[in-house]
């Protein structure tokens, strides 16, 4: 298949997953979701488990600048996951200050760090399996769309018509563009990472079950929630984003 072709169907996947996420009814964010299974305080601190568990994201993000600092990338790519590590790191905070107090507003900073991840991974694949020029180009616009769709959410909560479909959107594009770009565009330089990639999706995946399954696996084990479990799963997903990195460029 052409190269021009597969980019073809890149774009014609991304106009389709558009029109069809603006072709669903406006989603507001239902409160119910800041009623967390598990709410049990220690050490004074609200809802332990649900801010302890956001500590792997900061080790990740740490260990992964770290490892960045000492390999030798070119410039495009080392800011993009810059960007990457960092927006890792930032949710271990953001995550934590939102379970601190669990709300519309203390939602902002969690989600915020989220999307910088999401679109910075997203475009670390595209800068690597289809054109570095292209990825160079799309980070920032990306990272800025991520951000854009929390606050564009944020401001219609305000006016009474909340609308998460553009977060949606940018929360599960990569998850089914991603295995897409690798399989149009396979390489062996790639194929290093390919794997470490895949799972990055399956943990993924593995945490939005952990969370919609919050209550149920709180009620069937007691000791730890859907949530915390989600938070931990989320993390092993960004850590293997970092072990794809050191796979294709660590010697």
């Amino acid at each position: 298949m052409k190269f021009s072709t597969k980019i073809l169907l890149l774009g014609l996947l991304t106009i389709t997953g558009l029109v069809i996420t603006f072709l669903l009814a406006p989603v507001a964010q239902n409160t119910s979701y800041h009623a967390f299974a598990d709410r049990t305080p220690f050490l004074g601190i609200t809802n332990f488990l649900n801010v302890f568990t956001n500590l792997p994201f900061i080790v990740v993000g740490i260990l992964g600048l770290r490892l960045l600092y000492r390999t030798a990338v070119k410039r495009p790519i080392a800011v993009i996951y810059r960007v990457l590590f960092t927006g890792i790191l930032l949710i271990g905070f953001g995550s934590s200050y939102y379970h601190l107090a669990p709300n519309n507003g203390s939602l902002v900073w969690d989600r915020i760090p989220m999307t910088i991840v999401f679109m910075a991974f997203l475009t670390a694949v595209i800068a690597e399996c289809t054109s570095l020029q292209t990825g160079r180009l799309l980070l920032f616009p990306l990272v800025i769309l991520g951000i854009g769709s929390v606050l564009w959410w944020n401001y219609t909560e305000q006016i009474g018509r909340g609308d998460m479909r553009l977060y949606g959107f940018v929360q599960f594009y990569p998850v089914i563009v991603i295995p897409v770009i690798l399989i149009l565009f396979p390489s062996p330089v790639n194929a290093k990472a390919w794997r470490s990639l895949m799972w990055v999706v399956i943990w993924y995946v593995f945490a939005k079950l952990f969370e919609h399954f919050d209550k149920e696996i709180y009620a069937s084990i007691r000791f730890i929630s859907g949530h915390s479990l989600k938070h931990i799963a989320a993390a092993i997903a960004t850590w293997y984003m970092v072990h794809a990195f050191a796979k294709k460029y660590r010697a």
